[in-house]
């Protein structure tokens, strides 16, 4: 897509064009784009309108219902924040103080846009002048135009003085490629400019990847991950004034499941009522000892914040290995930051041996959870060669540095994710 065929997709035309295209995404793309061609529509605002489509369908678990209106890239849908994550640092910022914002590269508007509805004035820089174009759109599309302005340019040249609080998301693909970037150096804009705005602007939060190097985390940042329904989606430094923490893991739960507090561990606000937070400085260790009756599987953010030891701490739990994130206790502690199952048996890791104990047991479905294992679990299933009318959770793991297996049962009412076998 360019400009002129966003603009195309604006009018009148480009609407209709886009609302025929919307009964026919998801399907054959070349049907699809028969179906809209019979109705008259020219073929380059077809390809646009179904592109559109498709994309907003996509981006309906981001962004729920208000996808429909906007207008999207794919990297740009890629990178977005979702907006339960997007809404809950709005309400962060605004309880901070933050009441005019500078969003260095925007893209499509989705922290802006949350920004904007908490009641903060945003001025969005976007480098590529369709994403800009869009990001426009998307406010003026969700009535937050006199909120949300965007300019494109160079978000290294925009002039921070103007505001009392900064977000910046780098870029983290390549443009033209959309290959992900792991360097941060190799940002856009680039990592020394983005770790220096804090000493600019006090109140700065900073997108990163979930996967960030703690060895790169400025001094005094916060650093804190965030689940959404146990999916690791991000990680923000917290800079300047903003730092409550050394190192903080969020969840989020979006979908229907047990009831979480509206205040996190030690009563600190969470800025969302479905949040759940664990706090610490994320250099503790946790004990080690044997495998116990039960194992909990921390929820990633937990893990990526280097929060284990605190998670093992309020359910007096111990690592079996010091360097997997399974913890293990003598008895079942309801937690929102981790599943737990029941350790039925433990063996050696052996094919062999493992087989013939699910055959005993009559177990034909197993749910395969890993850490510290280089098995495949879709190869371990077929070799398995199961049969029977029992499920099962199957642990990889090591314990004491040796390969080990559990077979598990979840425990009801736990208040981690249960994936089904």
């Amino acid at each position: 897509m360019d400009l002129d065929q966003l603009a195309a997709l604006r009018t009148p035309e480009g609407s209709a064009a886009l609302a025929a295209a919307t009964e026919v995404a998801g399907g054959d793309p070349l049907a699809a784009a028969a179906a809209l061609r019979s109705t008259g529509v020219p073929p380059g605002l077809a390809a646009a309108a179904l592109t559109q489509a498709e994309l907003r369908r996509r981006a309906v678990g981001k962004f729920g219902p208000e996808a429909d209106g906007m207008f999207l890239t794919r990297p740009g849908l890629e990178q977005a924040t979702r907006r339960v994550v997007a809404d809950r640092r709005a309400a962060r910022l605004r309880a901070a103080g933050v009441r005019t914002l500078a969003d260095l590269g925007c893209g499509l508007g989705a922290d802006a846009l949350a920004a904007a509805r908490a009641g903060i004035r945003v001025y969005g820089v976007e480098a590529d002048p369709l994403t800009a174009a869009m990001a426009a759109a998307n406010a003026e599309a969700a009535g937050l135009a006199e909120l949300f302005t965007v300019e494109c340019g160079d978000a290294t040249s925009f002039d921070v003085s103007r505001v009392d609080g900064v977000f910046c998301d780098p870029a983290r693909r390549r443009a033209g490629t959309g290959r992900r970037i792991f360097d941060p150096n190799s940002y856009s804009p680039p990592w020394d400019f983005v770790t220096g705005l804090a000493e600019r602007v006090p109140r700065t939060v900073v997108k990163v990847a979930p996967g960030l190097d703690h060895a790169l985390i400025p001094a005094g940042a916060e650093a804190e991950w965030v689940s959404v329904d146990g999916d690791l989606v991000e990680a923000a430094l917290w800079c300047g004034a903003l730092a409550e923490v050394p190192r903080r893991a969020t969840l989020l739960r979006c979908k229907e499941g047990p009831p979480v507090n509206a205040f996190g561990r030690g009563g600190a606000p969470c800025y969302h009522p479905g949040a759940e937070q664990l706090t610490g400085p994320g250099t503790a260790e946790a004990p080690v000892g044997p495998v116990r009756r039960f194992l909990y599987d921390p929820d990633p953010a937990v893990v990526r914040a280097h929060l284990v030891a605190e998670l093992a701490a309020d359910l007096d739990a111990t690592l079996a290995d010091p360097s997997i994130a399974y913890l293990y206790a003598d008895t079942a502690t309801p937690t929102p930051y981790g599943r737990c199952l029941e350790v039925i048996d433990v063996l050696p890791f052996s094919l062999k041996r493992l087989r013939a104990l699910l055959r005993e047991r009559g177990v034909g479905r197993v749910e395969i959870l890993k850490r510290g294992s280089a098995l495949e679990p879709d190869q371990l299933r077929r070799d398995l060669r199961l049969a029977g009318a029992l499920a099962a959770s199957l642990v990889l793991t090591r314990v004491a540095g040796a390969p080990t297996a559990l077979v598990c049962r979840p425990v009801t009412g736990s208040h981690g994710r249960w994936i089904e076998p």
